[in-house]
């Protein structure tokens, strides 16, 4: 079985997959995968633009975990997506050096559900569950993460409202 964990940059993927690892969980990043679906590289976004279609008609599967901010689009038998208040998630990719302008597209993104709303035009509803990482510890986040894979607890599409945050700096 494949679970995919997905969300906006800044939302905590790479740190509860790093917790899952090492609980003993199967984690790959999706950037292993990616590198010969790579088109170029946008030094103004500083981004890199990836042939999407090539790369999930081409994926193989894998047992465990796939992180990343497009593993939604995957064939995945469950997809956790990670959320966190636009306002938060903005801090933190600052913390990371990122671009004024790549702090806000990214919080923008959130704060219009965009992860979310392309999960669910490939998954079913009750494959996907969602997890708002704003004030949750990365520990409790991996234990409800356990939890939904072991078919412990149902999904949730609890959707926070962050449409406060739209056409506004953050």
């Amino acid at each position: 079985m494949m679970t995919a964990l997905t969300g906006t940059p800044g939302t905590g993927k790479t740190t509860i997959a790093s917790i899952l690892n090492a609980r003993g969980m199967q984690v790959v990043s999706q950037k292993q995968s990616m590198e010969p679906y790579l088109l170029e590289h946008d030094a103004e976004r500083d981004t890199d633009i990836i042939d999407e279609d090539a790369w999930v008609d081409a994926f193989v599967p894998v047992e465990g975990i796939i992180e990343g901010h497009l593993t939604h689009l995957l064939p995945a038998d469950r997809v956790v997506v990670l959320r966190c208040r636009p306002d938060i998630l903005a801090a933190r990719l600052r913390a990371r050096g990122y671009a004024e302008e790549k702090v806000q597209e990214n919080a923008e993104a959130e704060a219009l559900d965009a992860i979310l709303i392309e999960a669910l035009e490939v998954h079913p509803e009750e494959h996907i569950t969602v997890i708002d990482t704003t004030t949750q510890s990365a520990q409790e986040t991996a234990d409800e993460i356990e939890a939904f894979i072991r078919g412990d607890a149902p999904h949730t599409l609890t959707i926070p409202d962050w449409s406060e945050f739209l056409g506004r700096d953050v």
